[in-house]
């Protein structure tokens, strides 16, 4: 049975490229009668939160996407969350240091930062240099009698090639002598990406590994790390990248990245989800509106294209565009209701606005910039963000500063964001009055609102976000 697999890990926004890579492996689990699986990666326990794995399922539910097993709906292969996969992690590790394949390396971190810096100086290949590679047993055991820390690396081969066979790009060929001995086990038991991915591979029985092509290049590490085991490869199909238009790889400086900014904006999931099976692939017939189902009846590895799909906002918003002018007026109604003037939403905005209106009608006016998407910022309008003796750069600077805090905040609650701001304006040196107006300018448009940060509360990360983009360019221009 084909069985696949997407692994996102819960340390940001779900990024849109995990719904481009999780449609692909969906659609083709579907096309052939397999299994789509979610697997939470969360080995990275300085950067990895619940509340960002909650938005990722959540965000591609929304999209439509389900899957077969997975944290919240387990499976024959539980748990799906690395991080309560420890112990099998280390049993594994350790199983292929007895058999030869890895060894433990007991380097400092000062030792390792040394052999880094000689190996700049004398341009050398960066890498480990095998140090404890050939440590004897008795000098292994002498190390593990004084508890010194140490971590388990692979035992790359010193000669020969590694050949990684994908499907879209046929043989792709390394020298073993440019693959570092790779830490597979971290001091602290946790494992890599390396080990815990390959070997949760194998035992979620996964048959084909579809993932971006950025990860090609670990590739061969992970060639090695099956035939250490002694176990069968998947196939692997490397997805070409989602691209800007200047052809770099989609980032959120210059495209919204987050899945839940489509959302939120009022793009249908049917249309995202369209879109990015858009990207890199095509129907036979050429047409560019198609559903999932239809997609998934078509769907064969040779129609896709690996030159770089751009994705294009201003196509993707056209594309919506038909999908609502395919919907009838009544769902359209329904739309509205349940995600522009939601009784949720209105019930939010609502308290903050109470003292500011007289009457009913007044409601709508005050309450614009809650709805609105981009705001236009005039020239008086982009004057009246700047404090007294601050210049448009140290207002754009600081307003930089504002985005990288919202940017690594997974919600925008008052009580949270108000103290982490204050901070804020204290390193940078500034008043946190001055340095909250150009902020309420900036997601609002307006000098007076409500509350400031119950008034974001509302608005929402990426509403907020997306205006101080659009304020950062304007003070730019």
């Amino acid at each position: 049975m084909v069985r696949v697999r997407i692994a996102p890990s819960p340390t940001g926004d779900p990024h849109v490229g995990t719904a481009y890579i999780a449609l692909f492996n969906y659609a083709f689990a579907k096309k052939h009668g397999g299994k789509f699986i979610l697997r939470i990666e969360d080995t990275d326990r300085t950067r990895s939160r619940p509340e960002w794995e909650q938005m990722i399922m959540s965000a591609l539910r929304w999209t439509g996407l389900s899957w077969d097993e997975g944290p919240d709906i387990g499976g024959p292969h539980a748990p799906y969350r690395q991080s309560e996969r420890g112990a099998i992690y280390t049993k594994h590790a350790e199983e292929l240091v007895d058999k030869g394949a890895a060894y433990r390396c007991f380097c400092t971190a000062e030792r390792l930062e040394e052999v880094r810096k000689t190996q700049l100086a004398e341009k050398q290949q960066l890498g480990y240099d095998g140090h404890c590679r050939a440590l004897s047993d008795s000098e292994v055991n002498a190390q593990l009698a004084a508890k010194a820390p140490f971590v388990i690396r692979l035992k790359i081969p010193d000669n020969g090639t590694t050949v990684v066979t994908d499907k879209l790009r046929g043989d792709v060929s390394i020298e073993n002598q440019q693959i570092d001995d790779q830490v597979l086990l971290k001091s602290d038991g946790m494992p890599t990406y390396h080990l815990a991915n390959v070997v949760d591979d194998h035992l979620m029985q996964i048959t084909h590994v579809m993932r971006a092509e950025e990860w090609i290049t670990s590739t061969p590490k992970h060639v090695l790390l099956y035939r250490a085991f002694g176990w069968e490869l998947p196939e692997f199909i490397h997805m070409p990248l989602l691209r800007n238009q200047d052809k770099s790889k989609i980032s959120k400086r210059k495209n919204p990245v987050s899945i839940n900014y489509y959302k939120e904006a009022g793009f249908l999931p049917e249309a995202l989800l369209n879109y990015l099976g858009m990207m890199g692939w095509t129907m036979p017939d050429g047409r560019e509106k198609f559903t999932i189902p239809e997609m998934i009846e078509q769907f064969t590895f040779d129609r896709i294209s690996l030159g770089g799909p751009v994705f294009d906002v201003k196509k993707l918003t056209w594309l919506n565009g038909l999908y609502l002018r395919d919907l009838s007026p009544r769902a359209l109604a329904t739309h509205l209701h349940e995600h522009v003037f939601s009784a949720e939403k209105l019930a939010a905005i609502t308290p903050l606005l109470q003292a500011r209106i007289e009457k009913l009608e007044d409601f709508v006016d005050a309450a614009s910039y809650f709805f609105n998407g981009d705001l236009a910022l005039s020239t008086e309008t982009l004057a009246s963000m700047l404090p007294k003796g601050k210049s448009e750069p140290e207002v754009a600077k600081a307003l930089e500063a504002v985005l990288e805090v919202i940017d690594g905040a997974p919600t925008l609650a008052p009580e949270a964001l108000e103290p982490t701001l204050r901070t804020l304006a204290e390193t940078l040196g500034w008043k946190p009055k001055d340095l909250f107006m150009p902020l309420r300018v900036a997601v609002t448009g307006r000098s007076a609102t409500p509350p400031l940060f119950e008034t974001m509360a509302v608005l929402g990360k990426e509403r907020c976000r997306r205006r101080l983009r659009g304020a950062l360019a304007a003070l730019k221009r």
